[in-house]
């Protein structure tokens, strides 16, 4: 432990490490928020709460059968198709599927659904009375299960992440729990956030399903770096933020 704490190549591991954590960890916060926003004003810190906290439990949990999880990624079965041949020769997608490639696929199937209906409810709302009973039918244990569900994916992510970064299982617990922190200290601010500007909730759903097709895409092999995800989702976010802006100039948002 004392090696590791002396070593600058562990601090850098760390740093990049808890930078990658974080980048994940906003996904995780994003859908977070936009599950809880259905429930009652007075459930939705405790649902925050416990939905992060779920988190930070299933990445160290996850951390501590490593070795069953690098498992994940040897393929289960072969479909034996080799499909259309790519610009090379190859095929355009993998054919062998792991647990880790069908927990990405089943996860992004249901990311995918989620933000739609999403927005689906936004661009044509029903009238108060059924929108009402439509909040009300969100009940907090239907929240907590939809955010357990997608917190089982985007942990299993994180520790695959974490696995290819660094062999030293107490750098990985370290970044986790930063991580995690910080997750909870944005919570209420992201929220608030997010409440208070209508618009910011389609493009969050929008980046939910962008998220969703990417863990599809992944889970076929078909791998989207993610450095041009998060700058388009950079991009967007200033564009929004500029539009805001011009709104609050005008008097009109």
């Amino acid at each position: 432990m004392l090696d590791l704490l002396l070593s600058p190549d562990a601090w850098a591991a760390f740093l990049a490490l808890v930078t990658m954590e974080i980048v994940l960890g906003i996904d995780n916060l994003i859908f977070i928020s936009i599950v809880t926003s259905k429930l009652p004003e007075a459930r939705r810190r405790p649902a925050q709460q416990i939905g992060i906290g779920l988190a930070l439990v299933l990445r160290l949990g996850l951390l501590s059968v490593i070795a069953w999880i690098v498992g994940l990624t040897a393929p289960v079965f072969d479909l034996g198709i080799t499909g259309e041949p790519g610009k090379y020769g190859e095929p355009v997608f993998e054919t062998a599927f792991s647990w880790r490639d069908l927990i990405l696929i089943g996860g992004g199937l249901f990311l995918v659904w989620k933000a739609t209906t999403e927005i689906h409810d936004k661009v044509q709302p029903g009238s108060g009375h059924e929108a009402r009973i439509k909040t009300v039918s969100m009940g907090f244990g239907a929240a907590l299960v939809q955010i357990i569900l997608l917190d089982m994916v985007f942990s299993i992510d994180s520790i695959l992440t974490a696995v290819g970064m660094t062999d030293h299982l107490p750098i990985m617990v370290a970044a986790v729990v930063v991580a995690v922190g910080v997750m909870f200290l944005a919570a209420d601010p992201v929220t608030r956030f997010v409440s208070a500007n209508p618009t910011v909730i389609m493009l969050a759903l929008a980046f939910l399903l962008m998220i969703g097709m990417v863990l599809i895409a992944d889970g076929f092999g078909v791998h989207v770096p993610k450095g041009y995800i998060y700058a388009a989702m950079a991009f967007a976010a200033f564009v929004e933020a500029l539009n805001m802006l011009t709104r609050r100039r005008r008097g009109t948002g």
